[in-house]
């Protein structure tokens, strides 16, 4: 993968401008962030090399999968500028070829064999995709993003100056590519811890280094609509009440106070409960510093976090996934549920409209299955059990469940 003049005369030769050039490797990192950025550098690279398509195969599929790619050339782009094709790895004619080395066809088989294989009759041909510029580019996790440059039959076969150039961008790629992954990876398990408070009725409000709401998960969303309680005024978070919210506001400036006082990395929690208009049981907050190791000052950072929990409120749990974990019956499983949502049991009776001696019978067997012997027993197991870290089930799953 290296070239074989200097950087400064491959770009010379390729006419390309340092400007150019700045711009194409730019686009190539800010895809970490976005991957849609890296379809405009493939834009400019099918540009540059004066091609008909210019494809970023991200990962290969076992049939009957398709395989994600990105794609520069006279297509419809799939959302997020992905498109999704079948690709053959096994029966190409670069499976096996040395990796982070720039090829082309001339160097692999001679034209007669090239234009007579049935890859290039049944994928090349019908897009006119006869001249092939290409590497495939190892990833620090192992895996392989396969790079393919085409020209048209009747355009002149691809330089020695185009493959240097070609060799320049390839770590670019390779390091742009695995800082969007770690980034992806990193976002993906955010987004399910998220998910998971949000099913055990834990509401975050996120606040930045001014005290502005800048994150509310959904069950906060849901606080903040009743406005019993909690509200949202200028972007700021407060209390109904002015005793509570001075309360609130002293706990939120206690953490503030910790990051100007270098104390960022101390994980220290204040707690206060916040009375309701509606006189129900009142709300209960944790503020807390969110740790950060940034070294660089940002604004509009998230900086602290309040949780908050409704005792009233019910439980977000999966029907499906609370059968299967107790191996209870549809009709089980409902009463189980309305008795973990604290109603009595004659009350669970009429919420499901059933009889209560038919409640009572449901109870006994939930008992056994459960092995507790008391109401307060189930409702402690549960409101302690896995189920509320699952995901909601499908509408399908759930109706043929219950």
């Amino acid at each position: 993968m290296q070239s074989r003049v200097p950087n400064a005369q491959v770009l010379a030769q390729m006419g390309l401008e340092l400007a150019e050039y700045e711009g194409l490797i730019g686009n190539m990192y800010d895809s970490a962030m976005d991957i849609r950025c890296m379809g405009d550098s493939l834009r400019q690279l099918r540009k540059l090399f004066k091609a008909n398509f210019v494809t970023l195969i991200l990962r290969v599929q076992d049939e009957p999968l398709l395989s994600p790619m990105m794609v520069a050339g006279d297509i419809e782009l799939g959302e997020g500028g992905i498109n999704h094709y079948a690709y053959y790895a096994k029966s190409t004619l670069f499976d096996g070829l040395p990796t982070d080395t720039v090829f082309t066809i001339d160097e692999l088989m001679t034209d007669e064999e090239w234009v007579s294989s049935s890859f290039y009759l049944l994928f090349c041909q019908p897009h006119d995709c006869h001249q092939m510029l290409g590497a495939d580019i190892r990833m620090p996790d192992g895996s392989t993003v396969r790079l393919r440059i085409n020209r048209p039959r009747g355009q002149a076969r691809f330089s020695q100056v185009e493959r240097d150039m070609c060799a320049m961008l390839l770590p670019h790629l390779r390091r742009a590519l695995h800082m969007h992954s770690l980034l992806d990876r990193s976002e993906s398990l955010g987004s399910l811890y998220s998910q998971t408070i949000s099913r055990m009725a834990v509401a975050t409000i996120v606040l930045d280094e001014n005290g502005t709401v800048v994150q509310l998960n959904p069950v906060a969303r849901e606080i903040i609509a009743s406005q019993d309680g909690l509200k949202v005024v200028g972007g700021r978070l407060e209390a109904t009440y002015p005793s509570d919210n001075r309360e609130l506001s002293r706990l939120v400036r206690n953490a503030f106070q910790r990051v100007k006082q270098g104390h960022a990395g101390l994980q220290i929690a204040e707690a206060t409960s916040i009375s309701r208009p509606s006189g129900k049981v009142s709300l209960g907050v944790v503020v807390e510093l969110i740790p950060t190791q940034e070294l660089v000052e940002g604004k509009g950072k998230p900086t602290v976090v309040v949780y908050v929990r409704d005792a009233v409120s019910k439980s977000l749990v999966s029907n499906v996934v609370t059968s299967q974990l107790y191996n209870l019956t549809p009709a089980e499983t409902l009463l189980a549920l309305e008795l973990a949502n604290g109603l009595s049991l004659e009350e669970a009776s009429e919420a499901l409209n059933i009889r209560r001696n038919t409640a009572r019978a449901h109870l006994r067997s939930i008992f056994s299955k459960t092995g507790v012997r008391r109401q307060t027993e189930l409702v402690r197991i549960m409101l302690n059990s896995v189920v509320a870290l699952a995901g909601p089930q499908l509408p399908g799953l759930a109706k043929d469940a219950l």
